[in-house]
């Protein structure tokens, strides 16, 4: 039987190098102070490489008291294509700092969040971010700890650091964008109810939403037909676009609350017999996958995933201070916006 491979040791390199392990230490944990010259540390550095000397994780723990290790608890984050963006931020911010993310899925289910907790805390994360599908406040375990935390696509009512889209800016800038194309007789798709857009516990993010959009069109003297929904499904977009059509023929564009919403109302109108953008000019929010793949292209704010996860982790590992953040969700331009039709 073959004999496993020793792991090359502190000492082998400092053997290796002709130097001391306090001093080949030094060298290899950047610590400052050291009087060595620049070859003393490219000599150890090359004796690591040929060695393949990697440093011992469980001393380094005990040594820092720091583990390298951030915790990533995911909210349905990992089980969707949009919002797995999320995490894919984080990791990109996490290995180029040369740390690892410990990752838990928990689907959604009652209290899962607050075990996920317990497990990251239990594995000595220097650092926990709190990915959420569906951006929304929730509440975290009481447990007594120093160990950072940052909501990403959340908030806290007790003022953790978070990391939320700018909805409102993107319901604005959604809005103008439709004015500036010189519409003024719109159709909004997708209107939620007060109560549900209020409650945080629901969303912490669709209230914004709507007040930049309400802004926007107020700011321009325009008042949009109000087409309400329940919630943002295709079908319910595909029914809300037929009512607006046959109560409301001379609205020439489209402000779908989603790009599920949009896709509904594609159907409706290619129903109708209407082409877009020639016949109605149709733009939405998220960016989902189907948004790229509809044709014409749909025109919409894109949720930043990425950005906000590798935001959260920059504040984690102390790049970025730890506070309550906005990021920009820019309008991606495709074809489905034109001018008004002629009369």
């Amino acid at each position: 039987m073959t004999e496993p491979t020793r792991r090359a040791t502190l000492a082998d390199v400092a053997a290796r190098a002709g130097m001391s392990k306090a001093a080949v230490s030094m060298i290899l944990n950047d610590r400052p102070g050291s009087r060595l010259s620049a070859a003393a540390a490219e000599r150890v550095r090359a004796a690591a490489a040929e060695l393949d000397y990697r440093p011992n994780p469980a001393a380094r723990i005990l040594r820092k008291g720091r583990t390298r290790t951030i915790g990533f608890i995911s909210d349905e984050v990992t089980l969707t294509r949009q919002a797995s963006g999320l995490l894919g931020g984080a990791l990109e911010v996490a290995k180029a700092h040369d740390h690892t993310v410990l990752i838990a899925e928990t689907g959604g289910a009652d209290g899962a969040i607050d075990e996920a907790f317990e497990t990251m805390i239990d594995h000595r994360v220097d650092g926990i971010l709190i990915g959420l599908m569906r951006a929304r406040r929730i509440a975290l375990p009481t447990t007594s700890t120093d160990v950072p935390i940052v909501l990403v696509n959340g908030v806290t009512a007790d003022g953790h650091a978070s990391v939320l889209p700018d909805e409102r800016a993107a319901g604005r800038a959604v809005a103008e964008r439709l004015v500036r194309a010189g519409h003024s007789r719109i159709g909004v798709v997708g209107r939620l109810p007060d109560a549900h857009v209020r409650d945080l516990s629901q969303s912490a993010t669709i209230a914004l939403r709507f007040a930049g959009i309400d802004a926007a069109f107020a700011g321009a003297g325009i008042e949009p037909v109000q087409i309400p929904m329940l919630d943002w499904q295709p079908d319910l977009g595909f029914d809300g676009t037929v009512r607006l059509l046959d109560e409301h023929p001379d609205v020439t564009a489209l402000l779908a609350g989603n790009d599920a919403v949009a896709l509904g109302a594609y159907q409706a109108l290619a129903q109708a017999g209407l082409r877009i953008p020639d016949d109605m000019s149709v733009i939405s929010f998220d960016d989902e996958v189907l948004a790229g793949y509809q044709r014409p292209g749909l025109t919409t704010a894109r949720l930043p995933y990425p950005e906000i996860g590798a935001l959260g982790a920059e504040m984690l590992l102390g790049r970025r201070d730890l506070s309550n953040e906005l990021v920009e969700m820019p309008i991606v331009e495709r074809a489905s916006l034109g001018p008004p039709r002629r009369a």
